[in-house]
């Protein structure tokens, strides 16, 4: 099973960002955690703080991995096009937060992911991801 975690802008900073929010853990060693967990799963790993990029990405495996996790960050609550990309590909995406998005600003309560993915997991810190991989494999 090949399955691509996609982060989009600002969560290249996990581990220095916000730590009271999204904790001091880098992505990165957090990505090696879920590759021991997970050792039947082709894991990999993309991320990038442009919108187009994002949407590349979405486009170039959106047709032949068995799965995407998704944290689009910001461009959840922004982005039509990174949810037209969703909407156009046949991988299932599942979107995933760190934070729970509707305990803070309101305008992090809309998601142009949303509709358009398998499932939404939110609220959890990093465990969010790892939830997200259960989830294709059930």
């Amino acid at each position: 099973m090949n399955i691509i975690i996609i982060n989009g802008p600002n969560l290249n900073l996990l581990g220095k960002r916000e730590p009271e929010i999204y904790g001091s853990a880098t992505f990165e060693d957090y990505f090696k955690t879920l590759q021991t967990q997970f050792p039947k799963v082709n894991l990999s790993y993309y991320q990038s703080n442009v919108e187009g990029e994002l949407i590349t990405k979405l486009q170039e495996v959106g047709f032949e991995y068995d799965g995407i996790i998704l944290n689009a960050g910001a461009y959840t609550h922004t982005s039509i096009g990174i949810g037209d990309a969703i909407k156009a590909i046949s991988t299932p995406v599942v979107e995933v937060h760190i934070s729970n998005t509707f305990g803070r600003e309101t305008f992090r309560h809309q998601s142009y992911i949303s509709p358009n993915a398998k499932g939404v997991i939110l609220g959890f810190g990093m465990q969010s991801y790892q939830l997200a991989i259960q989830s294709f494999l059930s």
